[in-house]
């Protein structure tokens, strides 16, 4: 299956273009059974019915790394990576298998904690990358019926899930540093790796994997653990069509698969598979139609629990990021990780339980509902629901406007009605005008955390949006081609070219322009002559090209340095590194270098042939960063899969001095470079381009 197919949803945008019509789905069959029978395939649409409903739901990192608490050898900064970055031998780590007797443990507690905080689902470590189960798994005792405890942790808390109407749902690590078969070893342990048979490994995982299945019905099979070089494409198309095998109803994650662009989350492969994308510990700045998604964040800076991490996000910061994702079209995964005694932190107990009586308020404009109709609003958010005489809008309200108004732009609909959630007979005053819907609301906030007012209006909602203006870059050397986007046989576009605003009589968008000057840009759309929608502005820079530099390079390539390193990022000041090897490349290539804990520095000059505003693509993972004459041209820096960033120059003919640093910590490596002209395709740099 392909990633559009299995990450688009087809549940329909209609309508037509020029109004920006945006519909919701159905209803959702929240009243399934977690643990109904398989039914037969069933369509993407009917999969994700539920998830799409849900929007918000718990994550759970529960395991032996709870025993120390984030701390070892005086240090407390760990969390569920503690044996890896730590660096615990393996019969160390296992000693606290001995040691795992969590007495407190109530899955009825933890069911109905993540319920009463409106949450609809609740996923769980069934097995992290330590390899330790929470489950009776008979492929393996290193589970936690091995342990002094000898309960089933994922069969209480799947039956307490039931009990308390949350779908249960599990994690599982592809990755494994127990396993004696899982390659690669961790590049400080002193365990040999011959021997080791990773495809013996990976039945291993399938049997697992079809165990939790078989044994727990999660409605969602939450991979991770993916990125490391042992895993690929194959393995995961295998694994992916197990679980689909296994249950047709049950949603996967795109982590089964190795497209995963970095924390992005998103997958960069159309032959990718998995149901949904997993941005982790962010929120993409705009939506994404028609493609499911899921931000998993954490309350504090750790996913395990760590006893010296009190840097927890507070109450408030936690609704919005749940109405900021509703608003955008996914579903919100807070984390907690309990203690090793089987309670949550009391920190998170407060904040769950804070949640949930804003939920109980406010839920109605969560659950069920779609993203925003609008780009933004600038008191806060919109949610959606969509149903077949009327539409809610769920106006979310972070910054209360002192103007007492709330402004929306471009809403072509008749609004029937105005009013606080929960008290639909207090009726707000409603004005239209200039293409403006003006809400009046009381003089004060109601609520701390987010208020939200609902506003009722006729049909689906129709919305005039600004129009696009769309070009390759801001600034330009000799001219810049800049397309309108928004015209249709309905609706004009009106612009003008010295930042004033359109009216009526302003020229008329047709076809693309051509910019030669330094211009700001202004556009609107009108509909029978009279002006809807926001405005819409860019400036476009004319800029003079950079000199090119008085050098003598005595060959051609670029020199390569090697160096072994340790990063996260590539730092601010290189330092006194130095170099391994130096070599001569004919251009930005690894030439085979796959090690891991390795930088490369790629020094010399570029070439240029004429005066230009040239476009660069750079592709590595991990991290990478492109200078051209002392300037930063491209940051793609980070611990990261393969990552294409953006970035542009303006040039002078002849030589640039050319400088392009990257790293890989661990797993997989790739490293791509290329540019083009205004108005052209990317394509790689020749060697010819190079010298040094």
């Amino acid at each position: 299956m392909k990633l559009l197919s299995l990450l688009r949803s087809t549940r329909a945008l209609h309508g037509a273009a020029l109004l920006g019509l945006v519909l919701a789905s159905g209803a959702c069959e929240s009243t399934r059974s977690v643990h109904r029978k398989f039914p037969a395939p069933i369509s993407q649409d009917e999969r994700m019915a539920w998830w799409r409903d849900a929007r918000f739901g718990m994550f759970i990192h529960w395991g032996l790394y709870a025993i120390p608490a984030g701390e070892w050898n005086g240090e407390t900064g760990y969390g569920e990576w503690i044996r890896d970055s730590a660096q615990i031998p393996l019969e160390t780590y296992t000693k606290f298998q001995a040691q795992f007797d969590p007495k407190a443990f109530d899955a009825d507690a933890w069911a109905k904690m993540a319920a009463d905080a409106g949450m609809k689902y609740l996923v769980i470590t069934s097995k992290h990358h330590d390899g330790f189960c929470l489950f009776d798994s008979k492929e393996t005792d290193w589970d936690v019926m091995n342990t002094p405890f000898k309960r089933d942790v994922l069969r209480e808390l799947a039956d307490a899930c039931a009990r308390h109407g949350v779908r249960f749902c599990t994690y599982h690590s592809i990755m494994d540093w127990h396993h004696p078969d899982y390659l690669p070893r961790r590049p400080w342990e002193s365990r040999p790796s011959a021997g080791a048979n990773f495809e013996r490994f990976e039945k291993y995982l399938h049997a697992q994997v079809r165990e939790v299945i078989e044994k727990y019905s999660p409605a969602v099979m939450w991979f991770d653990g993916e990125w490391e070089s042992t895993w690929n494409h194959e393995r995961g198309l295998a694994l992916f069509e197990l679980c689909r095998k296994a249950n047709p109803a049950m949603i996967v994650n795109n982590r089964v698969d190795v497209y995963r662009g970095g924390m992005a989350g998103f997958s960069s492969s159309d032959d990718a598979v998995g149901d949904f994308a997993t941005p982790e510990q962010e929120i993409p700045p705009t939506g994404f139609p028609g493609v499911d998604w899921e931000s998993c964040m954490t309350m504090n800076g750790h996913w395990g629990f760590n006893r010296a991490d009190k840097d927890f996000k507070s109450t408030k910061e936690l609704v919005r990021n749940l109405i900021d994702i509703a608003s955008k079209g996914g579903n919100y995964l807070l984390n907690v990780g309990p203690r090793a005694d089987g309670t949550f932190p009391p920190e998170s107990v407060q904040r769950l339980a804070e949640i949930g009586k804003w939920m109980d308020r406010y839920g109605s404009a969560i659950h069920g509902t779609t993203a925003s109709v609008f780009d933004a609003l600038d008191f806060g958010r919109c949610t959606v629901r969509v149903g077949p005489k009327k539409t809610k809008l769920f106006l979310h309200v972070f910054d209360w406007p002192s103007s007492r108004e709330l402004v929306l732009e471009g809403l072509g609909n008749k609004v029937r009605a105005a009013y606080p959630l929960g008290d639909s007979s207090r009726e707000l005053k409603v004005t239209t005008a200039d293409g403006q819907v003006r809400v009046r609301v009381p003089e004060k906030p109601l609520d701390p955390l987010a208020s939200v007012i609902v506003v009722e209006i006729d049909g689906a909602p129709i919305v005039y949006k600004a129009p696009k203006i769309v070009a390759e870059t801001d600034t330009f050397v000799t001219d810049v081609q800049v397309e309108i986007e928004g015209a249709t046989d309905a609706l004009d576009v009106r612009y003008t070219l010295d930042g004033s605003e359109p009216v009526k009589g302003s020229r008329r968008y047709t076809e693309p322009l051509t910019l030669t000057e330094t211009t700001v840009l202004t556009a609107r759309i009108f509909h029978n002559g009279k002006a809807v929608g926001a405005l819409s502005g860019r400036r476009f820079e004319k800029v003079a090209p950079r000199p090119a530099v008085e050098a003598a390079p005595s060959a051609s390539g670029l020199s390569v340095e090697r160096f072994v390193v340790d990063w996260d990022a590539i730092p601010e000041e290189f330092g006194p590194l130095v170099p391994v090897d130096t070599t001569v490349s004919p251009g930005v290539q690894l030439a085979g270098e796959r090690d891991e804990r390795v930088a490369l520095r790629f020094k010399g000059f570029l070439d240029v042939p004429a005066d230009e505003l040239y476009r660069f693509a750079l592709a590595s993972d991990d991290g990478s960063k492109l200078w051209i004459d002392g300037e930063l041209v491209v940051d793609n820096d980070g611990l990261h899969g393969t990552v294409e960033q953006l970035g542009a120059a303006p040039l002078a003919k002849g030589l640039h001095a050319f400088e392009l640093i990257w790293f890989n910590k661990t797993g997989g490596a790739e490293l791509r470079l290329r540019w083009a002209k205004p108005r052209a395709s990317f394509e790689a740099l020749p060697a010819s381009a190079f010298r040094h």
